[in-house]
């Protein structure tokens, strides 16, 4: 999928399997339907080009390196509506960022839950990155 830019995954998906978009290495823009519950692992690996995602509130799990990269050498955005942090078994080895360059990455959450996902298994080692944002 190198030449695929962008993908917009409607609302009838619940599930974003694992290594869907596994080094998709041009995708830079993908908007995710509001019924996702499940990112599966690796499923967003190395989309080296993606510099910003928002995912709904109603994601619930995410698997293990699902947003990861090893060669990623730019700030990357992502914004998790959902007030609890989604379930993941992240265990620093193998964590939803984990990569080379995860000190690169921002990740907003709700202001009223950001407590809850800084001290969240599988969220705690990203605390640094994690920062409160109000949405509409």
């Amino acid at each position: 999928c190198s030449s695929l830019t962008s993908i917009t995954i409607p609302d009838s998906v619940t599930t974003i399997g694992g290594y869907a978009f596994y080094e998709c290495t041009s995708l830079t823009s993908i908007t995710i339907g509001d019924s996702v519950t499940t990112i599966g692992d690796f499923a967003f690996c190395d989309c080296d080009s993606l510099t910003e995602l928002t995912l709904p509130s109603t994601l619930w799990a995410v698997g293990y390196y699902a947003f990861a990269s090893g060669s990623y050498k730019q700030s990357r955005t992502f914004y998790f509506k959902s007030i609890d942090p989604p379930y993941t078994l992240s265990n620093g080895e193998w964590g939803v960022f984990s990569g080379n360059y995860v000190e690169l990455t921002t990740i907003y959450v709700p202001t009223e839950s950001v407590e809850r996902y800084k001290t969240a298994d599988g969220w705690n080692e990203y605390a640094d990155y994690i920062f409160g944002y109000d949405f509409e």
